[in-house]
């Protein structure tokens, strides 16, 4: 099993701390979710529709003409490595590890590469993969950039995969409008930026034909009722949006600043998370849960990945960071 964020019941085994009284930074999700709204009973008594205005609200938002719903990301990008035989595929070392092996899995050789590919690389790739903004570095690939290396892998057969699921603060980076040409894949989900990790509704943007291939292998009601319902509705309401896109940009700069302030100083990060390289990591995530705080531990390079805390909780937060510091210079 490989490890993610979030993980805060073996968290709450190995320290004794109750799952109730942790601060839970692992994951990179906003704190401050869109709001639930009632939900008619009928939701849990039918089987969701094939038309329910998801698409449609999705279509709007992410400007992209063909869209797949799914349940999370997770779920398109487990099945794309079964639509293609055994090939090459290239993609960032340090990124988010479901990626690599998912085509592990399927068969292919996976090449990897530092922060962008080499011409070399990119010449023999079948497939380039890419987290746009990167999880966890928070590496912003230009637009141009990604349209330049997406003719190139076309010319002969090849795709570019990129999962933008860090990219709702900064709508104007993304490739989404672009999808629909062959080759071309871009994966979107609601649980950062708009805080439901746990709706599982995620988007799938690409060519209309092997989009209809993907899903005849996902088969129906991928997403349940209540959740693309709620997932709708987060959608189309752009005031709620706006209004995030001025405060988390904020919430991350105040974020980076106090990292900063007790000597943690982020190499990287987005609107949702900073990134932390030390050679102590593994002993700053100990000393940060002994404060019944949990970071998101990357073993190499040596980092830890905060994410934004509720806005009652930042006076916890920087009682844990004056103790780490202490702990480490000690």
């Amino acid at each position: 099993m490989l490890e993610h964020g979030g993980n805060l019941l073996q968290a709450a085994v190995k320290y004794g701390i109750p799952v109730n009284d942790w601060l839970d930074l692992s994951t990179g999700i906003n704190p401050q979710h869109f709001p639930i709204p009632a939900l008619a009973p009928e939701l849990f008594q039918r089987l969701p529709a094939t038309d329910d205005g998801l698409q449609t609200a999705a279509r709007r938002y992410y400007g992209a003409t063909h869209i797949l719903p799914c349940a999370g990301s997770q779920a398109a990008l487990q099945v794309l490595p079964s639509l293609r035989p055994a090939c090459r595929v290239a993609m960032p070392r340090t990124m988010y590890q479901e990626h690599a092996h998912a085509w592990q899995r399927a068969g292919h050789d996976v090449q990897f590469f530092e922060q962008q590919p080499d011409s070399d690389l990119l010449s023999t790739a079948d497939v380039l993969l890419l987290c746009n903004p990167n999880n966890p570095t928070g590496q912003l690939y230009p637009v141009n950039m990604l349209l330049d290396w997406h003719a190139q892998l076309a010319t002969r057969g090849g795709w570019l995969v990129v999962d933008e699921a860090f990219m709702d603060t900064t709508p104007q980076s993304s490739i989404a409008s672009h999808s629909g040409q062959p080759g071309l894949w871009i994966l979107r989900s609601l649980g950062k930026f708009f805080g439901l990790a746990g709706l599982r509704v995620g988007f799938l943007m690409g060519e209309p034909v092997a989009l209809a291939q993907v899903e005849s292998l996902l088969g129906p009601w991928t997403i349940a009722g209540a959740s693309g319902h709620i997932a709708q509705i987060a959608l189309e309401d752009t005031d709620w949006q706006q209004d995030m896109r001025a405060h988390l940009p904020a919430q991350s700069r105040r974020l980076l600043q106090l990292l900063s302030q007790y000597g943690f100083n982020p190499v990287g990060g987005t609107d949702l998370f900073q990134y932390v390289q030390h050679p102590a990591s593994h002993q700053l995530q100990d000393a940060f849960a002994q404060e019944g705080v949990w970071t998101r531990y990357f073993a190499s390079p040596q980092a830890l990945r905060f994410g934004l805390p509720p806005v009652t909780e930042w006076p916890r937060l920087e009682q844990a960071l004056a103790k780490a510091s202490v702990r480490i210079t000690d």
